[in-house]
């Protein structure tokens, strides 16, 4: 099975939760010295509550496991031989977590001042919020994008061209990254990044864990995509501030391309796009796909034509984005199947 199925997660999940009043869960992939300052804003943030934490290791090689056992031997360690990607590994960590909710957290992601004590207070408000997330900001305060609309094909296209970035203000073209909502204002939204989430396990028994067919990127939405299909809602609190680095982990993978504009290792993300639509709009798949692609064809014969430094800069990008493009397609055949693990 691609994900742990309703029926299935609640026969595993069902169980009583009142030893801890949190399980944060922490995937890590040769982080090692982010862990020590994650752990540093976590102990802060957690203060007064009953805090369980399980740090999953993707087969890192720089020692985490390691530290973890000498430095933090309170903390439970999953150890995977090889990268399980992001859903995978937090489902192994949330079969045997035992808090009443579940804390996902990046490894570069800084818990400020009351963050989970005021994530708490928001869930036990509401008993229909399946999923909440916070306010993401960089290390300079700077508001990072942290309530999504769905994926179509009209929000890609308005990233893709940079429309949703010149017009930010825009109800339509920023309307994928929701840019022109006021974030310091609560809302109810489509999906929330997987920096940092707060999960109700009553939830996941109603619509199954994460679909390890999603290696990594577009998990979190597939999961939001049920959660609100099942009637659950899910929230955005700018009061809940957490500063996220970004793409940390991403960047330690070897021999693979990773665009620093969305701090995503493209091919992977190509991958995911097209199972995603091959899911949930399986007539749009190709379109989708077609549309990237002839954008960034054209893109490529603009630049030749222009011939000069900057433009051969970027005709290297646009070939190596468009062979990665057809690897995708390929390897996932349209979308129809994921390629083995690891990717």
């Amino acid at each position: 099975m691609p994900y742990l199925t309703a029926n299935a997660a609640k026969g595993k999940l069902a169980r009583e939760r009142d030893r801890y009043d949190l399980s944060v869960i922490i995937v890590s992939f040769n982080t090692r010295e982010l862990l020590h300052r994650c752990f540093h804003h976590l102990k802060e943030a957690s203060i007064g509550l009953r805090l369980e934490t399980i740090v999953v290791d993707n087969g890192s090689e720089d020692g985490s496991v390691a530290m973890l056992e000498s430095d933090y031997p309170e903390i439970q360690v999953i150890r995977s031989g090889v990268n399980l990607g992001f859903g995978a590994a937090n489902n192994r960590a949330i079969m045997q977590s035992e808090g009443r909710y579940v804390i996902l957290l990046n490894s570069d992601a800084f818990l400020q001042p009351a963050a989970l004590e005021r994530a708490i207070t928001h869930m036990d408000a509401d008993s229909r919020i399946a999923l909440g997330g916070g306010r993401l900001i960089d290390r300079t305060g700077e508001w990072q994008p942290s309530a999504r609309s769905f994926p179509s094909v009209l929000n890609d296209f308005l990233t893709l061209s940079g429309l949703s970035t010149r017009f930010s203000r825009s109800r339509f073209f920023g309307r994928a990254d929701r840019t022109w909502s006021d974030p310091m204002q609560p809302a109810e939204v489509d999906w929330v990044p997987g920096a940092f989430s707060i999960i109700r396990l009553e939830a996941l028994e109603t619509v199954g864990l994460f679909d390890e067919d999603f290696f990594l990127y577009y998990e979190e939405v597939d999961l939001c995509r049920r959660i609100k299909a099942s009637g659950y809602k899910v929230m955005y609190w700018p009061d809940v501030v957490v500063v996220h680095l970004g793409g940390e982990s991403s960047k330690r993978v070897p021999r693979a391309a990773f665009s620093r504009a969305g701090s995503q290792l493209t091919p992977w993300r190509m991958r995911s796009q097209l199972i995603y639509y091959r899911k949930h709009h399986p007539n749009r798949v190709l379109f989708v796909y077609m549309i990237e692609r002839l954008w960034h064809e054209a893109r490529l014969l603009r630049n030749r034509i222009a011939g000069d430094q900057e433009s051969r800069d970027k005709i290297a990008e646009s070939e190596s984005i468009i062979e990665s493009m057809k690897r995708a397609w390929k390897d996932t055949f349209g979308g129809r199947v994921s390629p083995p693990r690891p990717w």
